[in-house]
């Protein structure tokens, strides 16, 4: 019976195997689709930028000159560049501090409300659902000087000496363009944590408010704690996300004025296309995809490790 038994056992790993064989080719058919996109629109287009950073090349002319390192040792001393990263840095720990406390605090609200405050979860998700370019075309006008709803509303309420020029002001345009990225993509973090509190089991809640907890207490010490993962991947989310921002920078102050607004995306759009420094366009693009790579693999490494130390 033993002997039969460990036939058996080692009769299973073979059959495995030849089951996986007979599936191969239907696995390969289903997947070779989505790793030519790949290929073709992201792993070439990665290549060819890094391979363009060591030429000068404007875009049109049929023949490159290769300059060898001359692009990144420039780029190592842009101070425009390197202005460009820090206010990237600011849009990544604003976004993070900004959005992640109301996106939980919202989430917390319409899960305590339940089905009553269904068609608050439709208003709410609203701004995601419109194009960055919309938002940004809005908020031109919202922020106008002259005409706004923003100075507008300060005047009428009395509060006339606060009124700015909301995209022209360089000490304020950044601050005033993270507001509008802000009230974008709070309802994404909105629907990520509710769907991550929903899924927390209604017994468990019940058995921590019959012990005496109350409703800060089960969200403080069991809810959050319970989703931490989901609310590491949002951080993750945000914070990458904001690395490479660019659409409604773009829309709203094409960086300006002065760089004041300028993100590493918006710069490197700016020095390919407008001025014709292809060259040197893909030099910013290959350090912006470094650093945004970078971080990602640093904080998934942390994020694993916070996982199986927790």
């Amino acid at each position: 019976m033993a002997s039969a038994a460990a036939r058996r056992q080692d009769i299973n790993p073979v059959r495995k195997w030849l089951r996986w064989n007979e599936y191969t080719p239907t696995l390969v058919l289903f997947l070779f689709p989505t790793v030519l996109f790949m290929v073709v629109f992201v792993i070439w287009p990665i290549i060819s930028s890094f391979q363009l950073s060591f030429y000068d090349w404007n875009g049109i002319d049929p023949t490159r000159k290769f300059i060898g390192l001359e692009n990144w040792a420039r780029l190592l001393n842009d101070n425009v560049f390197w202005r460009a990263f820090g206010n990237n840095l600011t849009v990544v720990v604003l976004s993070i501090a900004v959005q992640m406390p109301i996106g939980m605090a919202l989430a917390i609200l319409l899960e305590r409300g339940g089905r009553r405050f269904n068609i608050f979860k439709t208003i709410y998700f609203f701004p995601l659902l419109m194009s960055s370019v919309a938002v940004g075309i809005l908020f031109k006008y919202i922020y106008d000087p002259s005409f706004g709803a923003v100075n507008g509303l300060l005047k009428a309420i009395g509060l006339e000496t606060l009124k700015r020029n909301w995209l022209s002001d360089p000490g304020i345009v950044l601050y005033s363009v993270i507001a509008v990225i802000c009230w974008q993509y709070i309802p994404f973090y909105m629907i990520l944590f509710l769907a991550a509190l929903s899924g927390i089991s209604e017994e468990l809640r019940d058995a921590a408010l019959i012990d005496g907890a109350t409703d800060r207490q089960y969200y403080l010490k069991i809810a959050i704690p319970l989703i931490r993962g989901t609310v590491r991947t949002a951080v993750l989310l945000s914070l990458i996300g904001s690395l490479k921002y660019f659409d409604l920078i773009w829309v709203m102050t094409e960086g300006g004025p002065s760089n004041a607004s300028e993100l590493m995306a918006t710069y490197m759009y700016k020095k390919a296309f407008p001025s014709f420094k292809m060259g040197y366009g893909s030099t910013v693009a290959m350090a912006l995809f470094l650093i945004v790579m970078g971080i990602a693999v640093v904080s998934f490494y942390f994020s694993r490790r916070l996982e199986t130390e927790v």
